[in-house]
């Protein structure tokens, strides 16, 4: 299914993703990397002369060509090597069709490169490996001096048979975002799977079948150990394949830890909640915020209550066009943005201005911002994959949160996530799946402090399991962080010496929280 279009079957998909509860409730629609340019390892600036790049590359039995691997609405691309790779659908039928996995290899630019080979497993879940790396890319690029980096899109999103649905749009002046309605969610499923008969059988889109794939690509490769770099829900796949394929894993960096016993929405709700406890009390500790805002936790929540007593349409300038847009301002679209905002540090701390710039009437700071947040994450998140995996591994373990009903996120999430999973089918989940992970297995683990989605406790949680590992948790910082500061060369460290206890994390120190904005300029001084 397609997150486009104002429907509710769009609202679950990014909505119930790790990545984001985001712009999808308002958002009504009608860089290239070069290491592989100098293969032998040349200088960029000697790169004129150097021989012509070769135009295949055997890995394996796979015969790689150069490739361009682009980005939604976007004119960047990323150079790669690709070839064609098919797996089958169903693995227990031998008949079943074949669907084409998107992969891409980013090559080292050194002459000959380590036998192992970086793997980025990418989040949502919904998101596709080959569109999220530019993201992480600051992260992962010192490795391509001595590694490969295989970037491949799980079956399901970007290039890898997407369970991707026309949207139904919703009618002018449509009032659909303002209450649940569980039985239009259900129709509006049971449509988009009416959609995908020919193409696709979700059950077959789970973790555990694309734990499955990789493994094939890998042999197909020439059979590398990886490395697994995980971002939030790439953080299960991660562990998933960590067991069902030890023999295959030389190191785990796990970023916005999901640990395996995690029921995936459950947890939302109080996530958020204490994640903007804690970000709002940093306001009330601060003189200049204090006496600007008083509580912003406060006023959120009597702008919340307004709102839920009265959704109404408001009009704000898109930042990007500078059009005059109207939307439908109710309590849901609040808390999705609100939760949007939490993510990163620097939007964290524009959330008390633009909260009391909300709170006084004026809604642009805080939905024209978040428009630019979003920009059109739709299209990098894939709901039909995400439904699959969901309804096949979590959602037969809900369990009634009567206790969230008055926090910023309520129930909403567990209620749209049972009425898709009552009409979307379901794969199979081994009996281990929810097992938390055992491994000697060298691993390395990162956390935000304010991240309201997978918070510090679940990093040392899944650490418990690693007998070789070490769990960094970042100052000030929210959710996926292995870019942030000098994280990237505690990674680099980690995966060339694959010792984690000798790492020397003193300059994590330097991390801190962004100062909250007392205005659109910026911090008091």
């Amino acid at each position: 299914m397609a997150i486009k279009g104002r429907t509710m079957v769009r609202i679950a998909a990014v909505a119930l993703g790790l990545g984001a509860l985001a712009w999808n409730q308002f958002h009504a629609r009608g860089g290239g990397n070069d290491a592989a340019a100098a293969d032998d390892g040349t200088p960029a600036a000697a790169a004129s002369a150097a021989p012509a790049r070769p135009e295949t590359w055997r890995l394996g039995s796979l015969t790689l060509t150069p490739c361009e691997l682009g980005q939604p609405n976007s004119g960047m691309t990323t150079a790669a090597w690709c070839a064609p790779f098919e797996v089958p659908e169903n693995r227990d039928d031998p008949h079943s069709r074949k669907i084409k996995l998107k992969f891409g290899v980013i090559r080292s630019s050194a002459q000959v490169a380590t036998d192992d080979m970086v793997v980025l497993l990418a989040g949502g879940p919904g998101q596709a490996a080959t569109e999220t790396w530019p993201g992480v890319a600051p992260a992962l690029q010192p490795l391509l001096a001595h590694r490969h980096v295989l970037l491949l899109d799980q079956r399901g999103t970007g290039g890898s048979n997407p369970l991707t649905c026309k949207p139904v749009e919703a009618k002018p002046g449509s009032d659909e975002e303002l209450a649940f309605d569980p039985a239009r969610l259900r129709a509006e499923t049971a449509a988009c799977l009416k959609q995908l008969q020919g193409k696709a059988d979700p059950r077959y889109y789970t973790t555990t079948v694309a734990t499955q794939d990789l493994d094939d690509l890998r042999r197909a490769l020439g059979s590398p150990s990886f490395d697994l770099v995980g971002v939030s829900y790439g953080t299960r796949m991660a562990q998933q394949y960590l067991m069902r394929h030890p023999e295959a894993v030389r190191a785990v960096v796990l970023d916005g830890v999901v640990p395996n016993e995690l029921v995936l929405g459950e947890d939302f709700a109080q996530n958020l909640e204490s994640a903007l406890k804690a970000q709002f009390a940093r306001c009330t500790a601060d003189k200049a915020c204090h006496d600007r805002f008083g509580d912003p936790y406060q006023t959120l929540y009597q702008l919340r209550d307004a709102l839920r007593a009265n959704p109404h349409q408001v009009s704000f300038r898109d930042p990007q066009n500078y059009q005059s847009v109207q939307r439908v301002l109710s309590e849901y679209s609040l808390a999705s943005v609100v939760r949007m905002f939490a993510y990163s540090p620097i939007t964290a701390a524009l959330l008390p201005v633009s909260i009391d710039a909300a709170a006084h009437g004026d809604v642009g700071p805080l939905l024209g911002q978040a428009k630019l947040l979003s920009g059109d994450l739709s299209d990098t998140m894939n709901g039909g994959m995400q439904s699959s995996v969901i309804c096949s591994e979590d959602a037969d373990l809900f369990t009634p949160r009567p206790q969230d009903a008055h926090s910023m996120l309520g129930t909403r999430v567990l209620d749209t996530l049972q009425a898709v999973c009552s009409v979307w089918p379901k794969g199979t989940r081994p009996a281990d799946f929810h097992q938390p992970v055992k491994s000697d297995k060298p691993a390395l683990l990162f956390s935000g402090e304010y991240d309201p989605v997978t918070p510090p406790a679940y990093g040392d949680t899944v650490l418990k399991g690693f007998a070789n590992g070490r769990h960094f948790v970042l100052k000030g910082q929210g959710h996926n962080v292995v870019t942030a500061g000098c994280a990237p060369d505690l990674l680099k460290h980690f995966v060339e010496d694959l010792a984690p206890a000798k790492l020397d994390a003193k300059c994590l120190e330097r991390l801190q929280a962004t100062p909250q904005f007392i205005d659109f300029n910026g911090a008091a001084p």
